[in-house]
């Protein structure tokens, strides 16, 4: 069954037909405003739960993503509190594999929240349009995304829905956005009766049973973005997460069966993902299949 699996997952990566790419950004509505304090908005990258994200330009004419918070959440004193921690903390993690803070306002009419563009699909996208991800580029994801998570944890922050929305897959590798800023929603009004913060299929048994969450609940939905990026998931009917581990590389089934591990204090770090994926090399070229670099492609056109 899960060689079965496997091979239709790889064919599932080069599909026959392919639609056109759609634009990376849609224009703004007429409600839309046209700037947040000095960042001009040209268009809109998407809309989640926590409020709606604009592509924008600084006035020097940087590229920026402007995160404006749903009005009732801004009218949610305990929200704005913590939105305002997890920016200070946000704004301290750096490195290659992820998006820096640029600005922020949690006490504006609404709040916002302004971090570096970075052109490229989010994972999620990539997987929606074109499946299963080859082991060389699962291998490259792993630790770019485990390096990600080593910056973030180093700043004291667990970023609690790691998925593959999250994560923008650009020129420089991977890179994992929207890091604590979830943990802003916990607690709050809107939010406090029975609701998890997260994303279902990629939530750490910690946090539906309400044990405490820690670094080691991010590790848990990496081991799920791997088994997504890989096709391992969605299970089929009848199937079990063990069956399907076969279709990862033997090094990434063992590594990403102790992510999933149940226990957290048996899941490894990401310093040890690093440490244990980087030894084994990479082969040359692009670590992109030609379809999702031309993805990629296509973000950084149209932005030019």
């Amino acid at each position: 069954m899960a060689r079965g699996r496997a091979e239709a997952a790889q064919a599932s990566a080069v599909p026959q037909q392919r639609a056109e790419p759609r634009p990376v950004h849609q224009p703004l509505r007429d409600d839309d405003p046209r700037h947040i304090d000095r960042y001009r908005l040209t268009g809109r990258l998407g809309e989640g739960g926590m409020g709606t994200v604009y592509l924008g330009r600084s006035p020097g004419e940087r590229l920026v993503a402007v995160k404006v918070v749903r009005t009732e959440l801004a009218a949610d004193p305990t929200f704005r509190r913590r939105f305002g921690r997890e920016i200070e903390a946000a704004r301290r993690v750096g490195g290659f594999h992820t998006a820096s803070v640029v600005a922020a306002d949690p006490d504006g009419e609404p709040p916002w929240l302004v971090t570096e563009y970075i052109p490229g699909p989010s994972l999620h996208d990539v997987l929606r349009r074109h499946g299963a991800l080859p082991a060389k580029t699962v291998q490259t994801l792993a630790i770019g995304v485990a390096e990600g998570l080593e910056g973030i944890h180093a700043c004291g922050i667990v970023h609690r829905d790691l998925k593959p929305s999250n994560i923008i897959v650009s020129d420089t590798g991977p890179r994992v956005i929207d890091f604590g800023i979830a943990r802003a929603l916990d607690g709050t009004s809107i939010t406090r009766t029975n609701f998890v913060i997260g994303t279902q299929g990629f939530l750490a048994p910690e946090q539906l049973t309400g044990a405490p969450v820690t670094f080691a609940t991010d590790v848990y939905a990496f081991g799920m973005v791997l088994c997504h990026a890989a096709g391992a998931m969605p299970l089929a009917d009848g199937e079990s997460l063990a069956s399907v581990l076969a279709m990862l590389p033997s090094h990434l089934s063992e590594l990403v069966t102790r992510c999933l591990d149940h226990d957290p204090t048996r899941r490894p770090t990401p310093t040890e993902v690093v440490a244990q994926l980087s030894g084994r090399g990479s082969s040359s070229g692009d670590w992109l299949p030609p379809p999702v670099r031309t993805m990629v492609d296509v973000h950084n056109a149209s932005t030019v």
